[in-house]
């Protein structure tokens, strides 16, 4: 850095207020880079400024809190002389490492008058700007930025036009004088140059930092002053705005008082004539409403209470909407108004087998009620819980219920409800305060007993606004829900006549408190002949009907149908099923929008023209047929799926390592599997000294889906057997069961839903435990005839049923003695169609 001799150069008091020079108005006495020559580098450190423009001839205090500008400051300062930095501003005050596009090109060459550091490590600067420069580049960047810039000269054509420019340019200040400190109008009237002036007056006045920058790029000096006109303009024309605006709110408030001085003066006249006013006949009309809704003792006496209040009450007061709106709630409740039931149980027999097939036990359960209502009329309404996969007709299920039974219907969601107010509504002191949605349903319904379903119960989330579950607790609980009290009400409102019903896909995440306040009915999901059935009962004739076809124009046959559910749809619901039948009526409603007549019969074969390739393949018989791989079943919301558990051993020293996303249960299931292994390795027909020599490696495919539950124990036992016999499982046989580690077979859950599953990917044989053989009355007629069970208690009997026979009694004669070997006994009869006794 170039030194200056300070006689040549002498030092300005840095008091002066930022920005602004002395206040005789002479210029300050520091070279221009021009002036300054060969001596001043082309080569400098750069300070980024976050907000900050500096003009040159105007002094500004800084704040420096980032590491490399204090660096930075810190090496100038000790180096002494002019210490010239150039002060660069950033395109966005946010960053903290600017590079050289995030730096305004035009930038302020200056120097450091002073320097003080403050206990909270920044560091406080006091510059003084020379000269406009031009940022070429970066030549540093570590450890603060060095760059090369270039002299920028200023261009000023002395005439009439810049007098005038510098004329407009006082005239407009003169106004914000008001505005504006003392020092800076003795400054701007001591300035005589008008690039200093127009330097001065833009890094004093509140501009934009992108304004002040355009004035810094700006080497023209009449364009400059122009510019600076524009802004202070439009600057007056804000505060003007800003002047009339408040005015305006000022006379409002007046007006706002003298009305109702005003109001207070007729309200007294018209006492004095007998008159009353409008507010009185709203509130009579509020007290008609009262009479008609037949509120209980306790609700009319605060309605008659706040009524009062409203009568007291000016119309403009903030009050007064949030009583009248309270007391039209009260007045619009239907406390007792009740819907008559249709008790006839042959009509509502009828009603549900319309609209739904199957479902026995949940048509059963509602007929039960209609009998027991028919005899006891003040019974309570039941809280019922339907679960089961999605796509299963829960939702519509209530619909159907309510028709069945006369009531209105009320359905509302509480998928992803995270605040408790949403159930209990929010107290009258918060600004548009309501009441939760149960009291808002029954509004909406008009009636004190409609079928009410709170859809997605399981979906309930908790935060720091309070547990809906836990306010659901009152409402679902038959002995406390006639004296269920909304936070907005604050008053008793019976809730028992309601019946309620829940939906979920999946009991686990419902809290225990709220399940056992439920009847849980579970929907599972649909068998292939059920689905055929459904579609050519409900969902054809529903979609032509909203395609605007009718049988004449499209039929299609039962093989097609059950092409799609096979080949298309890999679901326990319908959903899907409805989707793709719905793709093939809108291709054939094209068809006829384009003019082509005639009919159009949908078969097996036409299938893939309509929907394109098949989605999904039956892929067992091209993942098993190898030694180590066996077939689990898995129980998942959406309904039953087969999983693959594969095994596969290396030379090593007997470690166990399990990928595939398990969950800890899984893997504790391995581990038992793995260890009744090792403890009964001659009954198994299985070498003991392989284990200490081989390392094991078991991986459940789908590695990206996570996977939990020990039902899948005896799975993994049978591909480790498989491995270690070098025998492959029979392809077509699944299996569930939670193993022990003396090799006792676990009843699992979700029996229904893995043996559907099964049979949807082509399963023909399946293993289960013994106690979950009374599990498979509910599966139907169809499904027992085309698979074939077998109840297992242990291990033994699964060995017994895992590999083909001829490869078994091959095994036999090899493994000696051993109960494995001789294949014990097993107690299922295997026979196709008929669970084992």
């Amino acid at each position: 850095m170039s030194k200056r001799k300070s006689k040549a150069n002498p030092r300005p008091d840095p008091s002066p207020s930022p920005g602004e020079p002395p206040a005789d108005g002479r210029a300050l006495a520091v070279p221009t880079i021009e002036e300054a020559g060969p001596s001043l580098p082309g080569r400098m450190p750069i300070l980024p400024l976050r907000a900050d423009v500096v003009f040159p001839q105007t002094v500004v205090p800084l704040v420096v809190n980032r590491p490399a500008g204090m660096r930075l400051i810190d090496e100038v300062y000790a180096a002494g002389g002019d210490r010239i930095i150039g002060l660069a501003t950033q395109r966005s005050p946010e960053l903290d490492e600017p590079g050289p596009a995030e730096l305004y090109p035009t930038l302020c060459v200056g120097s450091i008058l002073k320097m003080l550091k403050f206990p909270d490590g920044s560091t406080r600067i006091v510059c003084q700007g020379i000269a406009r420069a031009r940022l070429i580049g970066l030549e540093q960047t570590e450890p603060y930025l060095i760059g090369r810039v270039e002299p920028l000269g200023e261009r000023a054509e002395q005439g009439e036009e810049l007098d005038a420019l510098v004329h407009l340019v006082n005239g407009l200040f003169n106004r914000l004088s008001e505005n504006v400190p003392e020092e800076l109008q003795v400054a701007a009237m001591n300035t005589r140059d008008p690039a200093r002036l127009a330097d001065l007056l833009g890094s004093s006045l509140p501009f934009s930092v992108e304004e002040k920058q355009a004035m810094l790029a700006e080497l023209d000096v009449k364009a400059r002053l122009m510019t600076l006109g524009q802004f202070l303009t439009r600057h007056l024309n804000v505060m003007e705005l800003s002047t009339k605006i408040q005015a305006q709110v000022g006379s409002e408030i007046t007006r706002a008082q003298r009305e109702h001085f005003l109001r207070q003066q007729l309200k007294a006249i018209q006492e004095e004539l007998g008159e009353r006013e409008p507010e009185a006949a709203e509130a009579r009309e509020l007290e008609r409403k009262i009479r008609r809704a037949k509120l209980p003792p306790e609700a009319r006496a605060e309605a008659r209470r706040e009524i009062d209040r409203l009568a007291g009450m000016h119309p403009s007061s903030a009050e007064y909407s949030i009583v009248r709106t309270y007391v039209d709630w009260l007045a619009s409740l239907p406390w007792a108004r009740s819907s008559t039931d249709h008790l006839d149980l042959k009509r509502a027999r009828q009603i549900l087998d319309e609209d739904h097939f199957d479902l026995e036990k949940i048509k059963e359960r509602i007929l039960e009620y209609l009998a027991v209502r028919k005899l006891k009329k003040d019974m309570k309404g039941p809280i019922l819980c339907f679960a089961g996969p999605p796509g299963t007709g829960k939702t519509s299920l209530g619909r159907s219920i309510a028709r069945a039974m006369g009531r209105e219907f009320v359905r509302i969601s509480l998928g992803g409800v995270h605040d408790e107010a949403e159930i209990r509504g929010h107290r009258r002191t918060y600004v548009a305060a309501l009441p939760g949605r149960i009291i808002q349903g029954l509004r909406k319904a008009g009636t004190n007993n409609p079928v009410f379903m709170l859809d997605e119960v399981d979906k309930l989330g908790a935060d720091f606004r309070g547990d809906p579950s836990a306010a659901l607790l009152e409402v679902l609980d038959p002995e406390q829900n006639a004296t269920f009290r909304d936070n907005y009400l604050d008053i008793d409102f019976d809730l028992s006549k309601i019946m309620f019903i829940a939906t979920a896909n999946m009991l686990e995440s419902i809290p225990q408190p709220l399940l056992d306040r439920m009847e849980v009915l579970e929907l599972p999901g649909y068998a292939e002949e059920e689905k055929v059935l459904i579609a050519q009962r409900f969902l054809i004739p529903k979609q032509l009907e909203s395609h605007g076809l009718t049988e004449k124009h499209l039929t299609i046959g039962d093989d097609a149908v059950r092409r799609i559910i096979s080949d298309y749809t890999r679901e326990a619901g319908l959903r899907n099923l409805e989707r793709e039948l719905a793709a093939i009526c809108r291709k054939v409603a094209r068809k006829r929008a384009e003019g082509k007549k005639g009919a159009t019969a949908v078969g097996a074969d036409d299938v893939p023209s309509f929907l394109g390739p098949p989605k999904h393949f039956r892929e067992v018989a091209a993942r098993t047929g190898v030694p180590g791989v066996a077939t689990g079943l898995a129980w998942t919301p959406t309904g039953g799926e087969i999983l693959f558990i594969e095994a596969t051993g290396m030379p090593g020293k007997g470690a166990l390592t399990l990928t595939g996303l398990l969950g800890e249960s899984m893997k504790e299931s391995a581990q038992a599997a793995m260890s009744y292994l090792k403890t009964h390795a001659r009954q198994l027909g299985i070498d003991p000294a392989r284990f200490a020599k081989t390392d094991v490696h078991i991986h459940v495919p789908a590695g990206a889906v996570p996977k939990d539950g020990p039902s899948a124990g005896v799975a993994i036992a049978s591909a480790l057997i498989s491995l270690f016999r070098d025998e492959p499982v029979r392809r077509d046989l699944a299996m569930t069961g939670e193993l022990t580690l003396t090799g006792r077979v676990l009843p699992v859950g979700g029996v229904k839903e893995k043996v559907l599953g099964a049979r949807r990917a082509g399963i023909k044989s399946v293993l289960l435990p013994r106690y979950n053989e009374k599990d498979l009355t509910d599966l139907p007629e169809e499904v027992r005839e085309d698979l074939t069970f077998r109840g297992v208690e242990s291990l033994d009997d699964v060995v017994a049923a895992l590999f083909p026979e001829p490869r078994r009694r091959a095994s036999r004669s090899k493994s000696g003695t051993s109960r494995a070997a001789r294949g014990s006994k097993s107690k299922g009869s295997g026979v196709p169609g008929r669970a084992p006794r």
